[in-house]
């Protein structure tokens, strides 16, 4: 059989967890939002040309490239080790995504480390841009996996003892 002959199961379980919470989606946002904020902060440097916007574009780059690589190692420990997750095309095409989301946040943040303010317009502004749309792509297709295929939702007779009553 061919491992994508035919759609898998809906759900599958975590591997890579705290009581049964996926760690994954617990440091996603973190990434999400450091990048995020990195274009609206170029934005406003290059609309005030106040150092400060560079500076915090520089952190908040920096912040999100090393919580990216966190979340981006959980993630991908989880991709390898369950193998319900690996036989969905959703979860190859997230992997993707995200990889060429980091690339673009580490190279953000490299470009920014020797003058903060001197690669803004137009190179920060076009990778922070990109990364943007990098986000979205990948948050869809994170989405795609948790809303559509179940990946790390729990079954209603998964719970503890007692709390399936409530």
């Amino acid at each position: 059989m061919k491992p994508f002959s035919r759609r898998p199961p809906p759900g599958a379980d975590t591997r890579v967890s705290i009581a049964k919470h996926p760690l994954h989606p617990i440091l996603v946002p973190f990434p999400v939002a450091f990048l995020m904020a990195v274009f609206a902060s170029d934005l406003a440097y290059w609309h005030w040309a106040d150092s400060f916007w560079a500076r915090m574009s520089l952190w908040l780059a920096g912040a999100g490239a090393v919580t990216g690589i966190v979340a981006g190692l959980v993630g991908t420990a989880e991709l390898m080790l369950v193998r319900r997750i690996r036989h969905r095309a959703a979860a190859w095409s997230h992997f993707v995504a995200a990889v060429m989301l980091l690339a673009v946040g580490v190279a953000n943040w490299g470009l920014r480390l020797p003058d903060a303010e001197a690669h803004i317009v137009p190179f920060g502004l076009y990778l922070s841009g990109l990364g943007t749309l990098l986000v979205a792509l990948a948050g869809w297709l994170g989405g795609t996996l948790v809303f559509e295929h179940q990946v790390g939702v729990a079954d209603e007779n998964d719970g503890p003892a007692g709390l399936d009553k409530i």
